[in-house]
């Protein structure tokens, strides 16, 4: 099956047989224990719903199926995701290589929780395929990559990633919220594991809040799935069922947002009171061959600086009308946000400046509203800077 016929039907298939009832749609399978006949046998394979719920079972199949993985797990949220990945597969001592700019939330665990286990974290500027090769030490357990990153939409190589993983054993991570599954899919490119906070795209309309892992190593997802177990760090079942929902729409949900991000980039490109407009979609882009090369298209997120600091910026994202001035991203709603400021403000400022992320820095999740709207309200507000 195709991508869009995956995102509509896999998880989802009629049980058609005697005693089925033939739901076109998955029902929210709230049970938290699960009754057996005999006491060795749980029925269905189904005993407690932290272990295990036919809800959740259908994501993580329709999960799966669409970053071409064979197994995928539903977490409690994106970060829950990838906590456990640190936890399960890093020991005292050993040592992460990590894409500079990521994501707040990621650098806070990294850098004010996970360092209390003793393990080590470097950053590096990945989009040179030889700084990550020269930050590897003998304790290097994991590569940790986003592409595009978050705020400043950098691009790191996957395939050259993953060869560099591969040649020095050492396991691969890529967070993939930005673009979905179906802009980009880092396992086809030699990645091991796949991150994403299906908050974002995946579901889609900002009303669930959960993370998912994507993977095709066996004995990976066999430690993941015990230790997600032990943990508990699990997908309700009715998140679960949101998710599902919302993935039938992605793909059309992800052609709409990346075509109004493309013209909004250009719009904002032009105007006087912006200083520079980050979206791979450009041509002005340093790295939109490789965006050619590896997505299928450009993705709804950009960045830009507008001319000014934080005063001028504050004026712009206070004045708008349509663009809600709020964190988060992916839905089908236009979000706004200040990183210095919000996404971003755990990071030390003179760290958050050393990478690129200024006071007049803003970021945008373009919706799929109607573009003329979204670039009129933009133009009000750049009005009263």
């Amino acid at each position: 099956m195709r991508f869009e016929t995956k995102a509509i039907h896999v998880g989802e298939e009629p049980n058609l047989k005697e005693g089925g009832s033939g739901d076109v749609v998955v029902p929210i399978h709230l049970a938290s224990t699960f009754a057996r006949r005999e006491v060795e046998k749980p029925t269905g394979g189904y005993e407690y719903s932290r272990s295990g719920n036919p809800t959740r079972h259908a994501l993580e199949k329709r999960l799966a199926s669409l970053e071409d993985a064979r197994f995928g797990l539903a977490f409690s949220s994106g970060l829950a995701a990838e906590t456990l990945i640190c936890m399960t597969l890093l020991k005292s001592g050993e040592h992460v290589i990590a894409f500079d700019d990521l994501y707040g939330g990621t650098k806070r665990l990294f850098n004010r929780i996970l360092t209390n286990f003793n393990i080590e974290f470097s950053y590096a500027d990945a989009r040179d395929l030889k700084n990550v090769k020269d930050a590897i030490k003998e304790n290097t357990r994991l590569i940790w990559m986003e592409t595009p990153t978050n705020p400043l939409m950098r691009l790191c190589d996957l395939e050259g990633i993953a060869g560099i993983g591969k040649e020095r054993g050492i396991i691969t991570v890529v967070d993939n919220t930005f673009m979905s599954p179906f802009l980009q899919r880092p396992l086809d490119f030699g990645i091991d594991i796949v991150v994403h906070s299906t908050t974002k795209y995946l579901n889609g309309h900002s009303d669930s809040v959960g993370g998912a892992l994507m993977l095709s190593n066996e004995e990976l997802y066999n430690m993941l799935k015990f230790n997600q177990n032990a943990i508990g760090a699990i997908l309700s079942p009715f998140d679960s069922y949101m998710v599902l929902r919302g993935i039938k729409t992605l793909a059309l949900r992800m052609e709409r947002h990346c075509q109004n991000a493309s013209d909004i980039a250009k719009y904002l490109e032009s105007h006087s009171k912006v200083r520079k407009v980050y979206y791979p979609g450009l041509k002005s882009h340093p790295q939109h061959e490789l965006a050619r090369s590896q997505m299928k298209g450009f993705g709804g997120m950009l960045s830009f600086e507008i001319d000014g600091g934080i005063k001028e910026a504050k004026a712009f994202l206070e004045n708008l009308k349509i663009f809600s001035l709020a964190e988060s991203l992916g839905g089908v709603e236009s979000l706004i946000e200040h990183p210095a400021l919000m996404t971003h403000a755990s990071i030390p400022k003179e760290e958050r400046e050393k990478t690129g992320i200024t006071d007049s820095l803003i970021r945008i999740s373009v919706g799929i509203e109607d573009v003329d709207d979204l670039k009129k309200d933009l133009d009000n507000a750049l009005k009263k800077v």
